[in-house]
């Protein structure tokens, strides 16, 4: 069967044209796609409405097929140059120096509420109103991944945060000490492009903020507690930093 059929009479794309397209599209946007993607996507009809041509195009040589994430569907499907990226991250990131992004909680990088599932909702208090009753990949949500696990899902512009941390130590203690770091660099970030004076934490977990463990970390990274809870003040950047950096070629993303 061809991958690219001719319109029909209207003028419109043919089945194949169109299924040829999302799959295509599908395979830019997540690199190794899987039946899980197509199933968070609500594609009509699912995996069985791109599967034909994902398997011509794997026939041809234009992509891969293989077992690429453990724990996963069987059935995956990936571009060569997303092949070959897997194959430079083998090796987990050095021990002391963990990898910290934020992301918007539906953009195709985070896992988590697509492919895995979101983890047991960590709140203490289970009457809590501030404390959201169900995780979300909503437009409003973002997410804290470390090495790639979620250690924080958090509500644009809402200064109530959740918290994943392990169970055990050490490991507890080193993430909580990383993420309260990584959110003080992120909250000056923030800051410095968007002219606010200050990063607000009222609760964590739904517990007040000074009543969670995360509270020590988050003043050892610079957060200050105050009547509604910690916040984070603005740090002016002194000339010669500001020339370097806007030499540098503009502001930190």
């Amino acid at each position: 069967m061809p991958l690219r059929a001719a319109k029909n009479a209207e003028g419109a794309p043919s089945a194949t044209e169109a299924s040829h397209a999302l799959a295509l599209q599908l395979l830019n946007r997540y690199g190794v796609l899987m039946r899980e993607h197509v199933a968070a996507e609500n594609v009509p009809g699912g995996f069985s409405a791109v599967y034909d041509v994902l398997k011509a195009l794997e026939e041809s040589g234009r992509i891969r097929r293989g077992y690429f994430v453990a724990g996963l569907g069987a059935t995956q499907f990936a571009l060569p140059a997303a092949v070959d990226l897997l194959r430079q991250l083998r090796n987990a990131p050095p021990a002391e120096k963990p990898e910290f992004v934020q992301l918007a909680a539906t953009d195709p990088a985070n896992p988590y509420g697509s492919v895995l599932r979101w983890p047991d909702l960590p709140v203490a208090d289970a009457d809590s109103e501030t404390a959201p009753r169900i995780l979300t990949r909503a437009a409003y949500a973002e997410v804290v991944l470390r090495n790639g696990e979620l250690v924080a899902w958090l509500r644009r512009g809402n200064p109530n945060i959740l918290v994943f941390l392990p169970a055990e130590e050490p490991e507890r203690g080193q993430v909580a000490a990383g993420l309260a770091h990584f959110m003080c660099s992120r909250g000056q970030q923030k800051m410095r492009t968007s002219g606010h004076q200050g990063v607000l934490i009222t609760t964590i977990n739904g517990q007040p903020v000074a009543a969670h463990p995360m509270a020590s970390y988050l003043m050892d990274a610079g957060f200050h507690p105050g009547p509604l809870g910690m916040q984070l003040r603005r740090i002016p950047m002194s000339m010669g930093h500001h020339t370097h950096e806007s030499g540098a070629g503009g502001e930190v993303q």
